[in-house]
């Protein structure tokens, strides 16, 4: 389980004003290795985690280059994985190594789709001087990738905007905080985001999840229901915030649980200017 708000306006009518707030909880098992977010070794273009899990290293749930390609994946919530289905985790990085555009990439996915359990995959190129373009896909949805039109988006273990309860809340809470961003300082922004993503009240009852889900989630539901997910041995392991303001400025705060231990906790920030 994962969940993502954001809100973009490629051309802001304010300096004060961001381009893009992204806020994003990343779900999973508290033992499956990965690496907290950081430039790629040698790679000094792109930003994001790493999944070390056997056989699907090098993938990652979120990630954004100097060059403004920013990726972002969701599973979606089925009863049965296929366990030969390819590992999602490299659709957001081969976006972020590849030279297509957001719109293009996403109907090269879209054709390979099957070959993938359930996901939603969110593209974006963003460029100071062009304009932002904003692109999702889920393979579970419509055959055709769509370019997003401006505005404020919810995104959880469903398509894109489904109404599932604590998707609806959560936003309602992200929208509450980007009303505010012009006027917060900016680490007052991000850590009221934060708590945004770390909000752990059960949204029941919820019918659409039990529905989705079926018998796989209904013993957990009370714990899947909520923005932040806590289980004993699975829940969320890490908060992003990516802000991009009007001249290009990225800050990308990271914040990950530390040895499996949702009591220890690390917060890093990466800043840097879109090349283009």
């Amino acid at each position: 389980m994962c969940i993502i708000f954001f809100k973009f306006d490629p051309r802001p009518v304010s300096k004060n004003a961001y381009r893009l707030i992204l806020a994003a909880n990343r779900d999973e098992f508290y033992h499956r290795p990965s690496k907290l977010a950081g430039f790629w070794g040698n790679n000094s273009e792109i930003l994001s985690g790493l999944d070390m899990e056997e056989g699907k290293e090098g993938g990652t749930w979120l990630g954004i280059s100097t060059r403004g390609k920013l990726a972002a994946l969701t599973n979606y919530l089925q009863p049965r994985l296929d366990p030969d289905a390819r590992g999602r985790g490299e659709l957001v990085a081969h976006f972020l190594t590849t030279d297509m555009d957001s719109l293009t990439y996403l109907k090269k996915v879209s054709a390979e789709g099957h070959l993938y359990n359930g996901f939603n995959l969110i593209a974006a190129d963003l460029s100071t001087e062009k304009g932002d373009v904003v692109c999702y896909y889920g393979n579970r949805g419509d055959p055709e990738p769509v370019v997003l039109a401006p505005g404020t988006y919810g995104l959880s273990n469903a398509l894109l905007e489904t109404p599932w309860r604590k998707l609806c809340f959560g936003k309602q809470l992200f929208l509450a905080v980007v009303e505010q961003s012009q006027a917060l300082p900016k680490d007052d922004l991000i850590a009221q985001l934060l708590d945004v993503l770390n909000n752990d009240e059960a949204q029941l009852p919820d019918p659409a999840i039990e529905d989705q889900g079926r018998e796989y989630v209904q013993p957990i539901l009370s714990k899947y229901a909520a923005v932040c997910v806590r289980c004993p041995d699975y829940g969320t392991r890490t908060n992003t915030v990516i802000l991009v303001d009007a001249d290009g400025h990225v800050t990308f705060t990271e914040r990950s649980m530390l040895d499996k231990d949702p009591s220890r906790w690390e917060t890093t920030t990466h800043e840097f200017r879109l090349q283009s």
